[in-house]
């Protein structure tokens, strides 16, 4: 685990964004632990994020144009990722997202922001059913550019309806890499190596891992 992967899961402890306990999702699996990143709601722990992702970027081996974040929750995290990334790198990759309803006067369209071209970066929060990718990924080939991967704040790493994550079936669909600034593993590694952590979370959260992880 690289330090600002560490970092990152402190960071979410601290503004409340990692939490741990019993909580009920969606898929009506009870998880030890939630994350939520709609709790980065100050102008600090935004470009804080935005910081997080983009390492994660450098990180990787994709270069894209482009970032492209799909509404409603992507669209501050390409404005701070793409902030971030030329502080950090002296280079300004231009950023776009999409309306939820196509605007009919001014300019139109349902597009905002820099024109879809080259390799598009799709940046998210996390992957749950991969709704959300398979719409950005139409948008974008819709522009007739072409969809690079998708980075994401937390791979769960765990089985969706097929026994693949919904994340396999993403890579596998649309052949791209998914980047996550951390994984499950991650954090079970995190709270591995902190003495003050109590033996029974640690429990739970590989028992839940045992169950539903890839």
């Amino acid at each position: 685990m690289l330090d600002y992967q560490k970092d990152f899961i402190s960071y979410a402890l601290d503004c409340g964004v990692l939490k741990f306990g019993e909580f009920q999702l969606k898929s009506g699996r009870t998880s030890p632990y939630f994350f939520n990143t709609g709790l980065f709601n100050t102008g600090a722990q935004l470009g804080k994020l935005g910081q997080f992702y983009a390492q994660a970027l450098i990180q990787s081996d994709i270069k894209p144009d482009i970032l492209y974040g799909p509404a409603y929750k992507g669209i501050p995290l390409v404005s701070a990722t793409s902030i971030a990334y030329a502080g950090l790198t002296g280079e300004d990759i231009p950023f776009a997202f999409n309306r939820k309803e196509a605007k009919d006067h001014g300019e139109g369209g349902s597009l905002v922001g820099a024109p879809l071209q080259g390799k598009v970066l799709i940046l998210d929060d996390v992957i749950t059913a991969g709704t959300s990718v398979r719409e950005s990924v139409d948008i974008i080939k819709n522009a007739h550019a072409t969809p690079a991967g998708v980075l994401i704040a937390l791979d769960r790493q765990e089985k969706g309806q097929n026994d693949v994550s919904a994340i396999s079936e993403v890579e596998d669909q649309f052949a791209m890499p998914v980047i996550a600034i951390i994984t499950l593993a991650n954090i079970i590694e995190y709270l591995t190596a902190d003495a003050d952590v109590e033996a029974s979370l640690l429990d739970a959260i590989k028992a839940y891992q045992h169950l539903y992880g890839i």
